[in-house]
């Protein structure tokens, strides 16, 4: 596969962030490995990008190919600032998470629509100073990305749910017991991961349309439902490749431009 190192031309629609399981360039067609160089440093990997449905697509490994970089060690401004730099204005993150809620089961999907941030010494933003802005993060995803991610899956006969709250924390430790309990029962979280933010955050500063498409491949461990490492990635592979049919469909279905959200307008009121 040939390799940009100035990717002059290359240009993306839909940008894919990749989490756990899903690291696999071959999603796309018609693939072009891109090296972008940013002022926060390196992306995670080359971006590979291509097309899916004959939509222009750019593809990243959030942990590296092979898994190389743990959670709280991704450079998530350098990943945000790249797919921006490649022209993304939808961004759809896949990522794997534990369930806090006997209801949300190893094998369904998540589309979160609140998170609560617990993570501790990651880079929030790109305005470190002079210019500071405060975005709104009332409502942090996109919400028409949010139904659309809904209606595919559903669509597919996928089990989906339209709602819930992802409880970020830095990792790459899991929680103890007392802590689970916390994040369910005090927290009223639904779902738990190390990587929505700042990766949320920075897709809102850049004004990209952001929502996650989230793989429940576990119970977290205040269901003290011992869980085996084969049954963890028999999930993964089952949700990854039905990650990949609802990205295969819902894809070409994307507008050239998104519609009026607040994402797409969050520094309008920003900025200090």
């Amino acid at each position: 596969m040939e390799v940009l190192v100035k990717p002059e031309g290359v240009r993306a629609r839909v940008a894919i962030i990749g989490g756990s399981g899903l690291y696999d360039p071959g999603i796309v067609e018609d693939p072009v490995e891109v090296k972008v160089s940013t002022p926060f440093g390196n992306p995670s990997d080359n971006i590979i990008v291509g097309r899916i449905g004959g939509v222009s697509v750019a593809f990243l490994p959030r942990h590296g190919r092979g898994h190389k970089i743990p959670p709280h060690a991704i450079n998530y401004r350098a990943n945000i600032y790249a797919l921006k730099a490649l022209g993304a204005k939808w961004v759809v993150s896949v990522s794997a998470v534990g369930s806090l809620r006997w209801d949300y089961k190893p094998g369904d999907f998540v589309v979160p629509d609140q998170f609560i941030d617990m993570t501790k010494s990651r880079p929030y933003t790109f305005y470190d100073g002079p210019v500071t802005v405060h975005v709104s993060m009332a409502d942090p995803f996109c919400e028409d990305l949010r139904r659309r991610l809904v209606s595919t899956a559903r669509g597919l006969g996928y089990p989906v749910h339209d709602k819930g709250t992802y409880i970020c924390i830095e990792g790459p430790r899991f929680s103890t017991r007392a802590e689970s309990r916390v994040w369910k029962d005090v927290f009223k979280a639904d779902i738990i991961g190390m990587t929505l933010v700042p990766e949320v955050n920075l897709a809102c500063e850049a004004q990209m349309c952001y929502a996650t498409l989230a793989m429940v491949t576990d119970y977290d461990v205040w269901a003290e439902k011992p869980v085996t490492a084969e049954e963890v990635e028999r999930v993964m592979i089952e949700n990854v490749r039905r990650a990949r049919e609802v990205l295969y469909k819902l894809v070409p279905s994307l507008p050239e431009e998104p519609g009026e959200c607040s994402c797409c307008r969050a520094l309008d009121y920003a900025a200090l």
